[in-house]
């Protein structure tokens, strides 16, 4: 591919991306809203979106298999067609009133989420190893379409239909039909023929893979960041709902929190290239903190959007770090067994938070949840902490 086609295929794909991130943040914004409507019970409120987490957990061993059937571009489409399905699943739910038909929805649509994941694997595939960093980094920059489309086609679709949320649904077909269309533009490089005989086993096992230091400490900051987001980020609409504001204030803290998960992707790359991808890391766990240090001062709309900023820009630095730790730590036969586990571990981690988000907030409040979310803040830390201290003394390994 030539340097056109680089910068092409990089367009497209964080346009993709950016789509995908639209999804994501309707999904956010309106399921736990939902949820909260139609479930039988206040508690299970969060389980349509932890539903997308589940499906996506389940999902990543599948759309590892497609990968290597049919290479990237199949896949993915694969997963966009899933992802309008499904979309039309929940607004079917939305007008039948019927909750478990919604989270069943979910659970099907995660297997699109688990296919968006890949982008930012994709995105360092198609330039040369020296600028995969910046190509991880500007591809997930692509999210801030979702950042100002999302809040703003939940905010605009909510009522379009007559029954709340519906509209919302089918626009994400919409976004879906666009997405597949971008999708068939791109072009991925080619495949590379497997050894005779290899049949898909080649390189290190998942145990094995976790023996190495770099991609323990890769997957745990991916999961643990994953989930310390996505617990603060999914209770936010409800607790801003307890707390009297409205949705439209609530879409307003969510695209500022998804511009502070993205923004920093134009420069994320080259801060890991001058500081070096731990010091980057440990940015984000700082930042994470410092979210939770805002969150507990108050309630106000301030202090929602700022404590979410940051946590957006927490996540990126954390997320985009790890992506970037993991391409340094397996070899190319071990990519899909590699990328499949980690995201295995930000699904299962995200499930976890998702349910524990809407349990949280409905019955202890959003003081308590931010309190909790400083345990794995403090885990995350200290990961990276235990692999610089061993880079440092061994630094030939």
């Amino acid at each position: 591919m030539t340097l056109s086609d680089h910068r092409r295929s990089l367009g497209l794909l964080a346009l993709c991306q950016g789509l995908f991130l639209t999804n994501n943040v309707v999904f956010i914004a309106i399921n736990g809203l939902v949820g909260l409507q139609l479930a039988p019970r206040g508690w299970m409120a969060t389980l349509p979106v932890m539903g997308y987490v589940v499906g996506g957990a389940l999902s990543t061993g599948l759309v590892a298999r497609a990968q290597r059937r049919w290479g990237r571009q199949a896949s993915f489409q694969i997963g966009l067609a899933v992802a309008a399905g499904s979309a039309l699943l929940c607004a079917l739910a939305v007008w039948t009133h019927a909750f478990w038909l919604l989270c069943t929805a979910t659970v099907i649509a995660g297997y699109y989420s688990a296919n968006g994941q890949l982008y930012r694997f994709a995105a360092a595939e198609i330039v040369p190893a020296s600028q995969r960093d910046t190509a991880v980094s500007l591809v997930m920059a692509g999210g801030l379409l979702g950042a100002v489309a999302g809040p703003n086609l939940a905010n605009h679709t909510r009522d379009l239909l007559g029954v709340p949320f519906a509209g919302a649904y089918l626009a994400l077909v919409g976004v879906a039909l666009v997405s597949m269309a971008c999708m068939a533009a791109l072009r991925f490089p080619p495949v590379a023929a497997r050894a005779a005989g290899a049949d898909g086993t080649a390189g290190r096992s998942v145990a094995q893979l976790l023996r190495e230091p770099a991609f323990a400490v890769a997957m745990l900051a991916a999961a643990l960041g994953y989930g310390v987001m996505n617990l603060l980020m999914a209770a936010t609409p409800l607790a801003m709902q307890v707390c009297g504001h409205t949705f439209g204030d609530a879409a307003f803290v969510l695209e500022w929190h998804v511009i502070g998960m993205f923004a920093p992707g134009f420069f994320t790359g080259s801060l890991i290239r001058r500081f070096g991808v731990l010091r980057v890391m440990g940015a984000g766990v700082a930042l994470n903190a410092g979210c939770v240090a805002i969150a507990l001062r108050g309630v106000d709309v301030q202090h929602f959007t700022a404590a979410l900023f940051l946590l957006g820009v927490g996540w990126n630095f954390l997320f985009t770090g790890s992506t970037a730790l993991a391409l340094r730590a397996y070899r190319p036969e071990e990519k899909d067994r590699a990328q499949a586990a980690i995201n295995f571990g930000v699904f299962a981690t995200m499930a976890l938070t998702s349910f524990a988000s809407g349990a949280l907030v409905t019955t202890q409040g959003w003081t308590l949840l931010n309190y909790g979310s400083l345990v794995p803040i403090a885990l995350t830390g200290a990961g990276l902490a235990w692999l610089a201290l061993r880079q440092r003394l061994r630094p030939a390994a």
